[in-house]
């Protein structure tokens, strides 16, 4: 049971609500972002993480990207060894696209 990372392009159709389409994807399948999000929960640090549910889906939008970004960023500290790291950069990169592209959001779907 990993976490997986989609950045969402929305497309809007003519007058209905944005459609999402998938852009580009961080697989988890060794678990490793779902560990370090467990281990770095609590604390106030990571208020947007915190919500990520282990069975379900969180959605970030844009506007909240930078703010993602800061948590991960204070993820790293908890990282135990060089994938970990090297995969909270994988999608770090992903939330600073999306931090530039407001008609992208990023969508954190455990399977």
């Amino acid at each position: 049971m990993g976490l997986d990372v989609v950045l969402y392009r929305l497309v809007r159709g003519h007058g209905r609500r944005p459609s999402p389409v998938a852009a580009q994807v961080v697989a988890d399948p060794d678990d490793l972002l779902l560990d370090l999000v467990k281990r770095g929960r609590g604390g106030g640090r990571t208020p947007t993480l915190d919500r990520i549910d282990p069975l379900g889906e969180l959605v970030v939008g844009a506007d909240r990207a930078a703010d993602l970004l800061a948590e991960l960023g204070g993820l790293v500290e908890v990282a135990r060894n060089p994938a970990e790291v090297a995969q909270l950069s994988r999608v770090a990169a992903l939330v600073r696209r999306c931090a530039h592209e407001r008609d992208l959001e990023i969508r954190f779907e455990a399977d």
